[in-house]
C-alpha cells in the first residue's frame, strides 16, 4: 500500500521535505511509519520527539492507527499562538 507523508513547520525545515509517496506493509501503523522514516538516519530524528503529532486524512490520530492504501499522514511540531 502506498501513503502520502507531508512534513509541517520547523520538520519541513530540519528534514528539507516536505512531501513524499512511501510504500508500506499491510498492517502498518502512524507508529511503525514513524519508526521507518527515524530508521532512516540522523536528520529524521525530530520525528522522534514526543511532543510531534500527527494526522491522518486531516484528523489527529494516535501512533497505534492503522494506515489504508491512499491515506495522508501528516507530521507536524506543537503550534503555539498568538
Amino acid at each position: 500500500m502506498n501513503v502520502t507523508v507531508l512534513f509541517f513547520a520547523s520538520l519541513r525545515e530540519a528534514l528539507g521535505v516536505e512531501r513524499e509517496r512511501i510504500a508500506l506493509e499491510a498492517g502498518a501503523t502512524v507508529d511503525s511509519l514513524r519508526a521507518l522514516l527515524i530508521a532512516r538516519g540522523e536528520q529524521w530524528q525530530p520525528l522522534s520527539r514526543g511532543s510531534v503529532r500527527a494526522a491522518v486524512n486531516q484528523s489527529l490520530v494516535t501512533g497505534a492507527n492503522m494506515l489504508a492504501d491512499g491515506d495522508e499522514v501528516a507530521f507536524f511540531p506543537p503550534v503555539t499562538g498568538g
